[in-house]
């Protein structure tokens, strides 16, 4: 594992020693289950897409806690993917289901705009099914999908570099980066990385720490903390004047939002592969999962059954909640298990499952690989 650059394999809590790769089980999955999980991912896919289309076209950015300075850069960045247009394009994306293998799949949510755990899911267990079945198949094309990808970036952009950023101290970060980074080397981008915190400006452009311009970024840093930084408004001013180009794109600030939720279940009503979820508690009862809308692995989630059954904290929830009616997560032993399925270039591509003993799946939850026979 740590030959493949999977070097936080063991990373426990607070960063101690624990065990996050888990190859101490497995879970089995027959054709047929990763063909509806694939069908669902894909359909949800261009649910979500119609999503942002209504509300850029009816100007609900309110319900998405979206600046206000920021909307029409949303609304330029969703019309360049409309027009496939370089500053609009996406790469990734990862939905999370709960799925027991008898039950449609139902969304929990998207992670659209900073999906970590692309690493374990596409080459780590990949490596592992060569040692462990051979003879068996595994839904995770995700490897292939990004290098194909970024071709197509590289073809589109016209940038003649590409600059990798994310926080300078998270090694989980940094894995990830630097994976996406060789798939983008090997698509023939010229590349540079850097922490977040050593871009500067010259005063119209951004640039590297050698004054070198950046002209493409991909960023494993959250939109909303962009829209916060201090360098926010002059990200703004270099977006409306088209000297950047950011992987994820401006729009994808809906869909990484838990508002999204709200939105689909509007739209969508009944739909098999989606929860009940509503602005307010009040049409769920006392039984529903309460999740801020821009929260990240699992921080200030409460589980609700009649009281708070289980809680986490962080520091988010000041944009607002969402109210999502309870599935629990299938339960194998002393574990939940949560199903993490990827989209490469709007395209399912394969899934990653994380274990926990807790009913809300978080950063510390064991990444446990797959299989599947006919």
């Amino acid at each position: 594992m740590e030959a493949l650059g999977f070097r936080y394999h063991s990373i426990g809590a607070d960063g101690g020693t624990g065990t996050y790769w888990d190859e101490s089980r497995c879970y089995r999955f027959s054709a047929q289950q990763v063909d509806e999980l694939e069908a669902a991912t894909a359909e949800l896919h261009e649910m979500t897409l119609n999503a942002a289309q209504h509300v850029v076209a009816t100007n609900r950015f309110d319900e998405f806690a979206i600046a206000l300075a920021w909307r029409p850069i949303i609304a330029t960045s969703w019309q360049a993917f409309l027009d496939s247009k370089p500053s609009g394009l996406s790469l990734l994306g990862r939905m999370d289901f709960s799925y027991d293998g008898k039950n449609p799949p139902k969304l929990l949510e998207y992670n659209a705009d900073t999906p970590t755990a692309c690493l374990e899911a596409s080459v780590a267990q990949w490596h592992w099914l060569q040692a462990v079945h051979p003879q068996a198949d595994q839904f995770n094309s995700i490897h292939e999908r990004l290098i194909a990808a970024w071709q197509r970036l590289f073809a589109a952009s016209g940038a003649p570099r590409l600059h990798f950023t994310a926080v300078g101290e998270s090694e989980e970060d940094w894995g990830n980066l630097e994976y996406l980074r060789d798939t983008a080397i090997q698509a023939g981008w010229r590349t540079f990385a850097l922490p977040i915190e050593r871009i500067g400006s010259n005063g119209s452009t951004f640039v590297d720490e050698f004054n070198v311009p950046i002209e493409a970024l991909f960023k494993l840093y959250p939109w909303e903390w962009l829209v916060g930084e201090q360098f926010g408004a002059p990200l703004a001013q270099a977006l409306a004047a088209a000297r950047l180009q950011v992987i994820e794109p401006p729009w994808k600030m809906l869909l990484s939002n838990k508002a999204l939720l709200v939105l689909l279940w509007e739209l969508y009503p009944d739909h098999p592969n989606l929860l009940p979820t509503f602005a307010d508690a009040s049409r769920l009862g006392s039984r529903y999962v309460r999740k801020p809308k821009l929260a990240r692995e699992g921080a200030n989630v409460q589980w609700v059954d009649g009281a708070v059954v289980e809680a986490t904290e962080g520091d988010y929830g000041a944009e607002g909640y969402v109210y999502q009616a309870l599935a629990p997560l299938p339960r194998f032993g002393d574990d939940y298990t949560l199903i993490g399925s990827w989209l490469i270039d709007g395209e399912p591509a394969g899934m990653g499952i994380r274990e926990d003993t807790s009913r809300i799946t978080r950063n510390t939850s064991r990444f446990v690989p797959h299989y599947f026979t006919e």
